[in-house]
């Protein structure tokens, strides 16, 4: 068997079937009802993300660089392209709901053609699809996530709270107490490129930062409760202008999924209507949340640089949610995007955004480090994203 060698990363055919075998999986507890979903226009059925990441093997490997190629339907094109203009027209996000054909099971079907042919050109793939395969992996990782996401936020719709799993992942407790004091001053952040990486955590750059110290530990609900109860929701002073503006439109009262019932807060999860764990990570709130608790808490969100300087130096300090930082998601010096269609991947994406950084329970395990750069729009909050607080040293 022949091996696709990526910056120094083996991938043969086990760990691509590996992969794909796990969003199968997270598909598997879903009926096709819950697969053809659309509970908003962030959001897309599992369905649909079981047929992109498909799309994207078929697109960007097997099309152009196995000439024995036979696409398994040429209008999939067209309704599982996201957001690839240089590759074609596509169907529009906000409507992927509406389509019930082609069905989950047929789905299934594209899954394994495309599996069949993938396996086949990584026995004898040519040098220069290495890095795309690899690409795509990391691309269905980061959908093994969504799926997650997406499923979580289509249940909670559901008056009745189904479960999704028993074991279904959700941020856990206790948090770790205390600071970690850094003494500023420059530092290195970037990835150096030696193993793999998204091309927005590229170049390796240098960065001067004052002294700070980095909470140990993620804000606990137990934390937000306190929060609430001094009427964190209602005082202006603490919030961001179009953040109180986002607030009061969308009446938030807490973070997304939780309810009083019986004088006692609950939420909603991936297995079902928990009470809330007042040791856990809080989870499911938006930039404009996480600023208004850490002025609250007479701290601040830290800058994504200062938040890689610690985590890169501090083993297993990913944490069990995305942390929000104060950063604005832009390219680094001396960013290129990666050449050809993929290279909308990133780079297009790098305005009204901010940068989390982490990784989170729904994460695949391996799947992050403490380079990589997500991103969301402030005011989202379906992720699974909290925060941890930053002092000026």
């Amino acid at each position: 068997m022949s091996d696709i060698r990526t910056s120094g990363r083996t991938v043969d055919v086990a760990r691509y079937l590996q992969v794909r075998a796990h969003t199968e999986r997270l598909a598997e507890p879903l009926s096709a009802e819950d697969q053809t979903i659309q509970s908003m226009p962030d959001a897309s059925p599992t369905k649909w993300h079981r047929a992109h990441t498909s799309w994207f093997f078929e697109t960007f490997v097997l099309g152009p660089f196995d000439p024995g190629y036979q696409v398994f339907d040429s209008s999939f094109a067209y309704l599982f392209n996201s957001y690839y203009e240089a590759v074609g027209p596509r169907h529009p996000r906000p409507q992927r709901g509406l389509i019930t054909r082609p069905g989950a099971e047929e789905i299934s079907r594209y899954r394994r053609h495309v599996d069949d042919a993938m396996g086949r050109f990584i026995e004898g793939a040519a040098v220069s699809a290495n890095e795309l395969v690899e690409l795509g992996l990391h691309h269905e990782q980061q959908h093994q996530e969504l799926v997650l996401m997406d499923v979580k936020h289509a249940l909670s719709m559901n008056p009745l709270a189904p479960v999704y799993r028993a074991d279904g992942p959700e941020p856990s407790g206790p948090c770790r107490p205390g600071f970690i004091s850094h003494d500023g001053g420059i530092v290195e952040v970037g990835h150096p490129g030696d193993s793999f990486c998204f091309d927005n955590e590229t170049p390796v750059h240098q960065v001067m930062l004052r002294p700070f110290a980095l909470a140990a530990g993620l804000v606990t609900n137990g934390q937000w409760m306190e929060f609430m109860a001094d009427g964190g929701y209602h005082r202006p002073e603490l919030w961001l202008s179009d953040g109180w503006a986002t607030a009061r439109t969308n009446e938030w009262e807490s973070p997304l999924y939780w309810s009083r019932i019986d004088g006692e807060w609950w939420q909603f999860s991936l297995a079902g209507l928990r009470r809330v764990d007042a040791e856990a990570p809080v989870c499911h709130v938006s930039l404009f949340e996480a600023d208004a608790f850490a002025h609250w808490a007479g701290a601040r969100l830290p800058t994504e640089f200062e938040w890689e300087a610690v985590a890169a130096g501090t083993p297993g300090s990913l944490g069990q949610v995305w942390q929000w930082t104060s950063s604005a998601y832009a390219p680094y010096p001396g960013f290129r995007p990666n050449p050809g269609a993929v290279g909308e991947y990133n780079g297009k994406f790098m305005v009204n955004q901010y940068v989390l950084r982490g990784g989170s329970c729904a994460t695949p395990a391996g799947h992050a480090r403490a380079t990589y750069r997500n991103f969301f729009p402030a005011a989202s909050r379906w992720m699974f994203a909290g925060l941890r607080l930053a002092h000026n040293g």
